[in-house]
């Protein structure tokens, strides 16, 4: 990951669902999150420098979008910490990242570029959040992970699942080991954890990869 942009400090999820969308409007992967601080919060976009970030910034101050925002700078990443503290730290961190997700809800429909947090989307959040940068769709996601056996996986790992009659990747999840995993099940449901042992998902799995060897 390179600067992105974080706006927003919502004490309602809904409004910073609400902000997400707005930003998607524009183009943007966006998506919200629990901070630490209790509020929720807004990050986008992958910028190669500060001054590209604060540019995009202040164009979306200008259209009334954003306010007061923040650059996060790549040295700020659990990942860019990880190369001097070893990569079990950044799997420890896009668990317990992933795990701060659960309970929010889903937004907005189907697994699809429409949605902020969306099965994909969830990924795609906790990833970043970490420094890691993975595509925008879950077949895009297992196309350009590297493949890990199901009997190999590791915490952080991502599994994939086929939930559609199309016989495509359509549903993602992430490892949190114990043949657990955290996802964004759908339409009215909380992102929650599941299992890959449970019979709907164990038949419905299509494979897994990392983004971490």
């Amino acid at each position: 990951m390179g600067y992105s942009i974080q706006v927003g400090a919502f004490s309602q999820v809904d409004n910073a669902a609400r902000l997400t969308k707005k930003l998607e409007k524009q183009g943007l992967d966006a998506f919200y999150f629990a901070h630490s601080s209790g509020l929720y919060k807004v990050r986008f976009g992958n910028y190669a420098s500060q001054g590209n970030a604060i540019g995009e910034a202040r164009r979306l101050q200008q259209l009334g979008i954003i306010d007061v925002f923040y650059v996060v700078k790549p040295g700020e990443y659990t990942i860019a910490r990880g190369r001097h503290s070893g990569e079990g730290t950044v799997r420890d961190e896009l668990v317990d990242t992933a795990q701060s997700f659960i309970g929010l809800p889903y937004q907005w429909g189907s697994c699809s570029l429409n949605a902020p947090l969306d099965c994909s989307g969830l990924v795609m959040a906790v990833y970043q959040l970490n420094g890691l940068n993975v595509p925008r769709t879950s077949e895009e996601q297992y196309k350009s992970g590297m493949p890990v056996a199901k009997d190999q996986l590791e915490k952080g790992d991502l599994v994939f699942f086929v939930t559609s009659s199309s016989g495509r990747v359509s549903h993602v999840g992430i490892y949190i080991g114990d043949d657990k995993f955290i996802h964004a099940p759908g339409t009215g449901k909380n992102i929650c954890a599941d299992s890959l042992t449970s019979s709907y998902y164990r038949d419905r799995f299509y494979g897994a990869c990392t983004y971490l060897r």
